[in-house]
Parts: C-alpha cells; structure tokens; sequence
C-alpha cells in the first residue's frame, strides 16, 4: 500500500508564505550590493554551476541550513550571527519560501525570500554572473 502523503509541498509552500515576507523582484534586484542585506542562494550546486549565481550571494545548500544557522551546531556559519537582513531564493520561490520560514522559526531576523526566484531575477535582468555549463 503506497504512502499516504497527508500535507503537499504546495500547502506548506502556501502556509510559509502567509508568514514570511516576499519581495518583489525589481525591488530585490535594488537592494543589491547594500551592507545590510544578505542574499542567500539555497540552490543546489549544479544550479549555480549550470544557471549561474547572483553576484556576492552566500550560497548555502538547503540540506544544511539548519545546521549552518543554528550557533550551537558545529557546522555554524558565521554570516548568519550578523545584524542584517537575510534575502533567501531558490530556482522559483518555492524552496526560498520553505527556507525563509524555517530560518525564521528558528530566530534569525528579519527574513525575507524573492518572489519568482532566480529565475525571475534573471528575466528581470538582475546581476549575474557565471552559468552555461551543460
């Protein structure tokens, strides 16, 4: 008998969002370079590798944000115990949402992810820099 899943990703992409903040596209791409913001790429490596990154992003696979935010881990990242605003994105703004809302059940404020995701902020013609690998 297979699994029966009783809460779907897009619910819990549907709840996180009702929590957390989403910023448009064009203003993200405005709040680029700033001191007191933080973009955090959750992609995948071969995301990066393959569609390229946003300039100065900090990228932190999704499979260990938890264990990079958290300060009594010993896989903690310093970036995370600055007095800044963390902007998450994915690909599409589904994964950022789930991460934004984790990262801020966890405490770490203020949060935020991109609508759209990196996807949008390419079309929109936001920064970025490598990509092309096949």
């Amino acid at each position: 008998m297979p699994q029966k899943i009783t809460l779907g990703h897009k619910a819990m992409v549907d709840a996180a969002n009702r929590e957390i903040e989403t910023i448009p596209t064009e203003e993200a791409i405005k709040l680029h370079g700033r001191d007191d913001i933080v973009f955090v790429d959750i992609r995948d490596p071969r995301e990066l590798e393959r569609d390229g990154k946003i300039p100065g992003a900090f990228h932190a696979p999704r499979g260990m944000l938890e264990f990079w935010i958290d300060q009594a881990s010993p896989y903690h990242k310093p970036i995370f115990n600055q007095d800044k605003k963390y902007l998450f994105f994915c690909a599409g703004a589904m994964r950022s949402a789930l991460a934004a809302k984790t990262a801020q059940d966890m405490g770490l404020k203020p949060v935020a992810h991109i609508a759209g995701g990196f996807g949008a902020w390419k079309k929109a013609g936001g920064p970025v820099e490598g990509g092309g690998k096949k």
